[in-house]
């Protein structure tokens, strides 16, 4: 049965709340991963950017991009190496990222962004020092952690009406570049900004009690939860650092982290605009 006009009506009545919550405040979305893969969800997302853009939120987009960078290696007869879950960056590695995240990926969701109506600025971590970076360690090579974040960059685009576009790379004091994981750029950028909400759009429901049944999806999770879960096995392999960022942020002064389905078609907006939500919820102990 199609949605009539008063069906129509009333669900934008539900999400009011909402919208007066977040409105003038700032989210950042760490975007990335399989969930950019397939296209048409990939613009499912963007819509979902441009409209929360569009009544009032400040939306800061950052991106990774794994798969994109996997291809190019590919197409380079460059085998991809990786140790505890990160990728090893070479010289020739970096030169690749730098290329497919700063360049193609970046630009091409700033082009999809003004399609859809909204004017962005793509930019990475390299620009105006944004993300202040050092190597992790020696075994991953120009891998780098996030040391500071310089924001006015960020808050200048913000203030005068753009969505910043921000690519996962970092720059350190020789002004060498790293590679930075995508979800630790956007918690340490959203810990700056003192965000309203850290949302890590994500290829997986969220955290699962039992990872074979999506039907054990956790809503919710406390700080002092997560230790527990870990112990217990339920955080684990990839979702650690997820889970890992999200806590950081809210000990910093973000007021919630979540961690959502890119795949589910307009799942920010199920999450921002109503009372429902999705995927899993983290938040300070009540």
């Amino acid at each position: 049965m199609k949605i009539n006009a008063v069906d129509r009506a009333r669900v934008l009545a539900h999400a009011l709340p909402n919208i007066q919550r977040y409105s003038n405040k700032t989210i950042v979305i760490k975007y990335g991963g399989n969930a950019m893969i397939d296209e048409d969800l990939k613009k499912n997302v963007i819509n979902d950017v441009v409209l929360l853009n569009t009544i009032g939120i400040r939306v800061v987009l950052v991106h990774g991009g794994g798969p994109g960078i996997d291809a190019m290696l590919k197409k380079l007869n460059i085998q991809p190496k990786f140790v505890n879950g990160l990728r090893v960056t070479d010289e020739e590695t970096m030169d690749v990222v730098q290329m497919v995240l700063s360049g193609q990926l970046n630009k091409s969701l700033v082009s999809m962004i003004s399609q859809a109506g909204s004017t962005a600025v793509g930019v990475c971590g390299m620009d105006a020092h944004l993300i202040k970076a050092e190597k992790l360690d020696e075994e991953h090579g120009y891998v780098g952690k996030v040391i500071e974040i310089n924001d006015k960059l960020i808050t200048d685009l913000l203030d005068n009406g753009y969505i910043p576009v921000i690519a996962s790379t970092g720059v350190d004091e020789n002004n060498h570049a790293y590679n930075i994981n995508a979800d630790l750029a956007a918690s340490a950028i959203a810990t700056k900004l003192k965000a309203e909400n850290l949302v890590l759009v994500s290829n997986i429901p969220g955290l699962l009690e039992d990872k074979n049944d999506e039907d054990s999806l956790l809503s919710e999770v406390t700080l002092s939860q997560i230790e527990d879960l870990k112990e217990r096995g339920v955080i684990a392999g990839g979702m650690i650092p997820k889970i890992d960022c999200c806590k950081e942020a809210i000990e910093n002064g973000v007021k919630q982290a979540v961690i959502i389905d890119g795949r589910v078609p307009h799942s920010l907006l199920i999450e921002m605009l109503t009372n429902e939500g999705i995927g899993t919820m983290i938040i300070g102990d009540k």
